[in-house]
């Protein structure tokens, strides 16, 4: 099926260009460890019915990039499976895969029947697509199911571009998609509203920043939990009160005393963490960092009456209402260093040492 060609950079004055016929992308090949990034030339891909082509500008690292890539979320999840058992978020990982759920990127070309005014427009992918409509709970993921972002390279469904009119960098950009798309499907999914008091841990991690700075456009007061080192900037991000990791949170806060828990660690914490929410609060999580396997008192559960809320499937509003914090200049993500794509092994291992504020994120070589 044609497409329309690559255009050069919006306003250069430049005639439309050949398509290339191979980029540089970085292939997961299966579970194990930074061995299985492979850096190799790959087809441009051609684009179907619906699609449209973006050259990426900077792709963001995340949690669920090693967790794929480890084998995590099979149920042996401290081991990497073996064997090619399931071990993706529904099902076996396509492996070989391009990972990478972040994407600030450009528009380069169109498939027939999409607007060729996308073409030069500097845009944003959703990281959780709902290609079965909103009415369904089914979920793609960018670079979990589909090939994402770590290449030079991506396509993708028209209806999941956002283009942004922003004086954000392109890495500052591509630090935003997946950590403030889920951290914003929480405080949606939970009803956060001003005046009330939410506990958010891991605050130095890019969802715990981007859940301070969304829980304080909503007015509510932000109590954060984040290594001592990192007091500042997650303050610096809106915080109104930072506690250690290892504060005696029951002792400092007192129980009944938070109306809502954003939580994407879990861990040994989280049975602490529901005696600190009020008789019908709500606690929610994206995550689980810490570790998936927690204990709970099933007391604290049903005597509050709880409300316990899982979170992968975005809901409709979040991604627009995100770029629109974007465009108003509302939202700045903190962009803790910049690697270019072939150093994804280096990023990913600076990522597990947790030693960052904030979102670490890689740069394709130019086209």
């Amino acid at each position: 099926m044609p497409i329309h060609p690559i255009h050069a950079a919006v306003g250069d004055g430049l005639a439309p260009r050949p398509r290339k016929t191979t980029m540089q992308a970085v292939v997961t090949t299966g579970h194990g460890g930074t061995e299985q990034l492979l850096l190799c030339e790959r087809r441009i891909p051609t684009l179907a019915g619906g699609e449209v082509l973006l050259q990426v500008l900077a792709a963001g690292v995340n949690n669920t990039d090693i967790n794929t890539r480890v084998g995590w979320y099979a149920d042996g999840f401290d081991a990497p499976s073996t064997g090619g058992a399931p071990a993706g978020w529904k099902s076996a990982t396509p492996f070989p895969l391009i990972q990478g759920a972040d994407c600030c990127g450009r528009v380069v070309a169109v498939a027939p029947g999409v607007d060729p005014a996308l073409v030069g427009q500097r845009v944003l992918v959703r990281s959780c697509m709902r290609v079965a409509g909103f009415a369904s709970m089914e979920t793609t993921w960018l670079g979990s199911d589909i090939d994402g972002a770590f290449a030079q390279y991506l396509k993708v469904p028209a209806g999941e571009v956002f283009a942004v009119r922003s004086d954000l960098s392109d890495a500052e950009l591509g630090a935003i998609p997946c950590a403030y798309g889920s951290a914003e499907n929480m405080l949606t999914r939970a009803a956060l509203r001003a005046g009330e008091q939410v506990l958010v841990t891991g605050a130095s991690g890019g969802v715990g920043l981007a859940v301070v700075q969304l829980a304080k456009l909503r007015g509510a007061r932000v109590i954060a939990i984040a290594g001592p080192a990192k007091t500042d900037p997650v303050r610096a991000a809106g915080a109104d009160q930072v506690l250690a990791r290892d504060a005696d949170l029951l002792g400092v806060l007192g129980q009944e005393s938070v109306d809502l828990v954003v939580d994407p660690v879990a861990g040994p914490g989280f049975g602490s963490l529901l005696k600190l929410l009020r008789r019908g609060a709500r606690y929610v999580s994206c995550g689980a960092i810490g570790g998936p396997q927690v204990a709970m008192d099933m007391r604290d559960f049903y005597l509050k009456d709880l409300r316990l809320i899982g979170c992968t499937a975005w809901e409709e509003p979040v991604f627009p209402r995100l770029v629109a914090a974007i465009e108003r200049g509302a939202i700045r993500p903190m962009v803790a260093r910049s690697f270019a794509l072939e150093q994804i092994a280096d990023a990913q291992r600076e990522f597990m040492r947790k030693q960052h504020v904030g979102k670490l994120v890689l740069i394709p070589p130019a086209v």
